[in-house]
């Protein structure tokens, strides 16, 4: 049996159509204060990160402590974050580029592709603990 919806109907189950992309955008929020653990097949390796969030915008810093900080750009597409860092001369880091999925206060994926995981968990700033 197919019923037929009246216009007040359609437009409520317009409205909730349409609000659904919405929520999921806002859902996806990595402002805060990061612990950050990098594993490869050489070792763990630990450090933080700090990002800020504006929209889809995304800044902020990572490194081994929050007085060491390594420049880096940010893409948030969805609830895909890349990273990708860009040291100064003579400077090493962990990795290039880390791609991870975002789900609440927590952050998995991969650094270069397949060189090793990389596990984001939110924490209090340091100055704060």
């Amino acid at each position: 049996m197919i019923q037929r919806l009246g216009p007040r109907s359609l437009g409520t189950l317009l409205g909730i159509m349409l609000a659904l992309p919405v929520a999921q955008a806002r859902a996806t929020d990595v402002t805060g204060h990061w612990q950050v653990t990098i594993t490869t097949p050489d070792g763990k390796i630990t450090g933080v990160a700090s990002f800020k969030q504006t929209g889809h915008a995304v800044t902020g810093w990572l490194g081994p402590s929050e007085n060491d900080p390594i420049p880096i750009t940010m893409v948030l597409k969805g609830n895909r974050l890349t990273i990708t860092t860009h040291p100064q001369p003579g400077r090493t880091v962990a990795f290039h580029t880390c791609e991870v999925t975002v789900n609440g206060g927590k952050m998995t994926g991969t650094v270069d592709t397949d060189k090793g995981t990389i596990e984001f968990v939110k924490s209090e700033p340091a100055d704060q603990q």
